[in-house]
């Protein structure tokens, strides 16, 4: 555009599928400088992710321990432990931010406007 300097903005998530996850966002002019920042803050932003049972306390953990949820804004997300072998219910981004934090089943409830 006219007078205006183009920045692209990369969101990047790592996860080492066994309860750890990472988010970094990073702004840049270039694409390829903007996904390599990101993922360098990424790496630095590992987290531990807890996990539970929705039933018997049988094998590993598989799910959320409980009902939890947050607000961004006018967008309310609210994940909910389900039985082993319902897979993860979600949208596409937040079924792969789960998968990557090793969580196999889950429900998730979103109010707001919201995306999906």
């Amino acid at each position: 555009r006219a007078g205006q300097r183009t920045r692209f903005k990369a969101f990047v998530a790592i996860g080492d599928f066994d309860g750890h996850v990472g988010l970094g966002v990073k702004c840049a002019k270039e694409v390829a400088t903007a996904i390599r920042g990101a993922i360098i803050l990424a790496k630095l932003s590992v987290i531990p992710v807890r996990r539970g049972y929705w039933g018997a306390k049988l094998g590993e953990p598989h799910t959320v321990p409980s009902k939890v949820s947050g607000k961004v804004g006018s967008v309310m997300c609210r994940l909910i432990p389900a039985p082993r072998g319902t897979g993860i219910v979600a949208a596409p981004a937040s079924k792969r931010l789960l998968q990557l934090a090793g969580v196999e089943d889950c429900y998730t409830q979103s109010k707001g406007s919201t995306a999906t």
